[in-house]
């Protein structure tokens, strides 16, 4: 194991460990498309991320990690312009995930050329939040690897024989071992915020960024609307993508200082879309520098999601529906999955 890695570990270790003496908060996401009774495309994704305290500074405030309080001094990092709010918050995002892109047919051994290759990546990011209380800036860096390290073959296989479905054919056909890195900016606004009746609310929440890598060049925008009662003072509930992840319930959030945790209640709906021009995508125009498999992608992908989300006592659960327009040449309809999502704030 690389001293990274194990830096990384210890890290998560040591946030784990002083839980009680920081309100560090937990998410945990899980997508897949066994939900939309499908197992094809994009379909399986982990994650779990560690979301820091709010902080004054990166360089330092001792609840975040000293590696990354070193590293830190060497980065540029973007506060937002708010000229009605001037206070800054920041919060340090560390994460751990997999994903996993198979193509339709199970018992093809060889590979198809009409169909997505094989694929998984698995990766490391850290990313870096700075938010008023309407906008939020994010970077982050994910360094991992995609080939027959990232485990794709044995995890998907493990879940197959846990559920007693019948397993791929095809792995040795996925794509070559090559270390990946992906550099993902995303603003966020919050241009609309009131009140529908005395109990339900609303927010509209736009996006803008561009991701920067040998797993994906592209840029991309959307939009995500939210109703319901008692919406956290967060921005959104996102798929599990890169510079989507955001900060929990509690943080920054009126409802959910030091004494008031059993009363952050609250349940709403969202609704949020994401378009994408891709220039490059490692899990449909194959590996960077060796021969493989690789299909023509689309330029242009758009995704929508409808979900519901409910908070209670620090804990939030939210599940979308997420649907994708074609990515690739010859793919016969668009992609659908379930996007499930738990956090759990630890206070003071």
């Amino acid at each position: 194991m690389s001293r990274l890695t194990s830096a990384f570990l210890l890290s998560l270790i040591s946030i784990q460990a002083t839980a009680d003496e920081a309100p560090w908060t937990l998410n945990l996401y899980f997508e897949n498309d066994l939900f939309s009774e499908t197992d094809q495309n994009y379909t399986n994704g982990i994650r779990a991320s560690w979301v820091s305290p709010n902080v004054d500074s990166y360089l330092n405030d001792e609840r975040l990690p000293e590696w990354s309080r070193e590293l830190n001094s060497y980065l540029p990092l973007f506060d937002p312009k708010d000229e009605s709010d001037k206070s800054i918050q920041r919060n340090l995002v560390l994460s751990i995930g997999q994903q996993i892109y198979t193509p339709e047919d199970i018992d093809r051994f060889d590979v198809d050329p009409n169909d997505r290759p094989y694929a998984a990546w698995l990766y490391g990011s850290v990313a870096y939040h700075s938010r008023t209380k309407n906008k939020m800036n994010t970077a982050e860096l994910s360094l991992g690897v995609v080939g027959p390290w990232a485990l794709g073959e044995q995890a998907q296989d493990a879940v197959h024989d846990l559920r007693g479905f019948r397993k791929f054919n095809g792995w040795d056909n996925q794509l070559k071992n090559e270390p990946g890195f992906q550099l993902v900016y995303e603003h966020k606004n919050r241009i609309s915020k009131g009140y529908l009746t005395p109990l339900l609310e609303y927010d509209t929440i736009l996006h803008a960024g561009a991701s920067l890598g040998n797993v994906a060049t592209y840029l991309n925008g959307g939009a995500e609307f939210r109703f319901g009662w008692h919406l956290p003072q967060d921005f959104g509930t996102s798929a599990l993508r890169s510079g989507g992840d955001n900060s929990a319930p509690g943080l920054g959030d009126g409802r959910y200082q030091r004494g008031s945790r059993n009363n952050n209640l609250g349940v709403h709906a969202f609704i949020s879309m994401d378009g994408r021009w891709v220039l490059h995508d490692i899990f449909l125009d194959g590996n960077t520098f060796r021969d493989s498999h690789s299909i023509g992608k689309e330029a242009l992908v758009g995704e929508t999601a409808f979900g519901v989300a409910a908070l209670y006592h620090g804990w939030k659960v939210s599940f979308a529906r997420v649907h994708r327009s074609k990515e690739f040449k010859g793919q016969g309809d668009g992609h659908s999955f379930g996007s499930l999502s738990l956090t759990y704030s630890y206070s003071l």
